[in-house]
């Protein structure tokens, strides 16, 4: 049987997490390690943790510091690697996976793969609400032939990139294109690596593999909704994606987006003192330029 290591990153939300780890339990395609990354909770997961029985193998990882999802996520994927499983499997401490969603992750996977080839680098779920709609900050972007899988019978489509709730990734693609950037510390960090696995060939997303996303509010995200609440994740958002598109890119494309951010945050009527921060973490791209890490200290 196709070997899967499960990743979960959390922080602070342990009742939810409960609910993860039920539903990855209650799994029909066994995962052959669950790894549990925890971004130094301070809310009693640990506790809980140390004391939990489970009825998959289980690997708790204690971070010394919260690393945000991109460090948690890189940590994962490198221990799920070293794991020797064929896939790692990784999600939020909000995603609850149907029972069925990781073998039809697999299978939608191997059926792409005897289509595509063997560069298919990763399959997605379905992402829902809780309230059994789409969740509008998870969907994929699909490539303009997305429905060639479709038509040969297949309930995959073919994707460029996703976010990090329930993503299967085969092993070669780690071995690879590496590890997310954990300096990205959060937002982004899930576009940028979907981008690079999808360089020669695209992912899919499988439609019949279903998770629920239990977040806050059901609603997508953009430059135009900056408060002074929200200002910190935007600003990891900015740095990171003006870094990708200067030092991945080039010169023009970290203009558009300055440009693209600029009219945003005039259009969203942002107060100017945090429009000022937001340009100041735009030309934070600059000089902020993380390096590839592999899972292999030889590589």
């Amino acid at each position: 049987m196709v070997t899967v290591a499960g990743v979960v990153v959390t922080f602070n939300r342990l009742e939810k997490l409960k609910t993860v780890i039920s539903s990855i339990e209650a799994q029909t395609h066994a995962v052959s390690t669950l790894f549990i990354i925890d971004n130094a909770s301070t809310d009693g997961t640990a506790d809980y943790l140390a004391s939990l029985e489970t009825k998959v193998l289980l690997e708790i990882v204690t971070m010394p510091e919260n690393l945000g999802g991109a460090g948690g996520f890189s940590e994962g994927m490198k221990r799920g690697y070293a794991s020797g499983a064929d896939h790692v499997w990784i999600m939020d401490d909000d995603c609850y996976p149907q029972p069925d969603a990781l073998a039809t992750l697999v299978r939608g996977f191997d059926e792409s793969v005897a289509e595509l080839g063997d560069e298919v680098p990763f399959a997605c779920s379905v992402v829902k609400f809780t309230d059994g709609g789409i969740c509008e900050m998870n969907n994929p972007v699909p490539t303009w032939d997305w429905g060639r899988l479709l038509v040969k019978g297949q309930q995959n489509v073919m994707v460029t990139t996703c976010s990090f709730v329930s993503v299967l990734i085969p092993r070669w693609a780690i071995a690879e294109y590496g590890l997310p950037y954990s300096e990205y510390f959060i937002w982004f960090d899930d576009r940028e690596y979907t981008l690079r696995l999808t360089r020669r060939c695209p992912g899919v997303q499988v439609l019949d593999s279903v998770v629920v996303h239990d977040m806050g509010d059901n609603k997508g995200v953009n430059f135009s909704m900056v408060n002074r609440q929200n200002y910190w994740k935007f600003a990891y958002g900015v740095r990171n994606e003006a870094s990708w598109q200067l030092h991945h890119h080039g010169f023009l494309y970290f203009l558009e987006f300055g440009a693209r951010l600029f009219v945003s945050l005039h259009r969203g009527r942002v107060s100017l003192g945090l429009r000022a921060k937001m340009m100041g973490r735009w030309l934070k791209g600059i000089t902020f330029n993380p390096k590839l890490k592999y899972p292999e200290a030889n590589r």
